[in-house]
């Protein structure tokens, strides 16, 4: 295990390099640059805006931009500044990284508790009432767009008289400090962001499972366990079960840099103040090194994601090892 850890961590800085260069070379495919709105401003001359190019750093080739960028996270953990808002950029990633978090976790954590109970009951009661309806709901919950369900439910709660619904707060308790009244003012507008972008991983969970533990069940070790008398209970819970949900502890690695970066649009639709209408807001301004650093957390969220998923496989399934 320790070998794999090492293996891995070694590897983890390289990657992350060429991403960021991928990454930075494709923004800058990107036809014009963020100056292009002060040359369509008559109250701007093209030299006041080569000005600004120069005060920007974007009068340099690509190349240095690239290597200063780097070269200031390396060795300052400065991820460079935001042309649009003149702020730092670790400083409004940081205003959002908490809720994002926050979101994203939650919409995890009610996706596998509601999705992998679903996902058993279902395939013991294969081709019944409740795994035909099941099913029916897990076609719906893929086939409709997350920010279509988002706006569903605003467009519901808004009907019955609701006002919780934008937001992740009320407009009388942003900014103020955290109280029992803010909390559950939370939840109050939690479920709708949560179960707007949970609903296509409660759909692609309780399917796999399904799936996985139908397999499972025709297994040889599984009769063998019924033909020695064990509990049917004990069958499906400690050998069933347990096999069959590897393949979703390996799937949740790929699952939170995805409820990041795949949920912009709902994000954008619920108000919420998270990475994701950041990520959009500087890629329409831009705004490169926003774009960079969002992209750059992505990816090594998806790659510590990807490590604990192994790490948690391992812990699960007794019979693998990482040498």
């Amino acid at each position: 295990m320790l070998v794999f850890l090492t293996r891995r961590i070694l590897l983890f800085f390289p990657t992350l390099l060429l991403v960021s260069a991928i990454c930075f070379f494709v923004i800058q495919l990107q036809p014009g640059s963020f100056t292009d709105r002060y040359l369509e401003d008559p109250r701007f001359s093209p030299e006041t805006v080569a000005r600004i190019n120069a005060q920007l750093g974007l009068d340099r080739t690509p190349v240095e931009q690239y290597v200063r960028w780097i070269w200031g996270i390396v060795t300052r953990l400065d991820f460079g500044y935001s042309f649009f808002a003149n702020r730092p950029v670790t400083t409004m990633i940081g205003e959002r990284l908490a809720w994002t978090v926050v979101v994203a976790v939650v919409t995890l954590g009610f996706a596998w508790i509601v999705a992998v109970p679903l996902g058993i009951y279902t395939a013991l009661r294969r081709n019944g009432v409740t795994d035909a309806v099941a099913s029916f709901i897990g076609y719906i919950g893929l086939a409709v767009p997350d920010f279509l369900v988002a706006l569903l439910l605003v467009a519901l709660v808004l009907s019955y008289g609701g006002t919780n619904v934008g937001g992740l707060n009320s407009p009388r308790f942003i900014g103020a400090p955290w109280s029992w009244p803010k909390f559950v003012d939370l939840l109050n507008h939690l479920w709708i962001p949560v179960l707007a972008i949970g609903t296509a991983g409660i759909a692609t969970v309780m399917r796999q499972m399904r799936a996985n533990l139908l397999d499972v069940l025709h297994a040889d070790y599984v009769r063998t366990a019924r033909a020695k008398g064990l509990a049917e209970r004990r069958v499906i819970n400690r050998h069933a079960v347990r096999t069959a949900i590897n393949p979703l502890v390996s799937m949740a690695g790929l699952q939170l840099p995805e409820l990041i970066n795949g949920t912009i649009i709902a994000s954008i639709v619920l108000n919420l103040p998270t990475i994701g209408p950041l990520l959009f807001d500087s890629l329409l301004a831009k705004d490169q090194y926003v774009a960079m650093t969002l992209l750059l957390f992505a990816s090594a969220l998806l790659m510590v994601g990807n490590l604990l998923a192994d790490l948690a496989l391992a812990w699960v399934d007794p019979r693998i090892r990482y040498g």
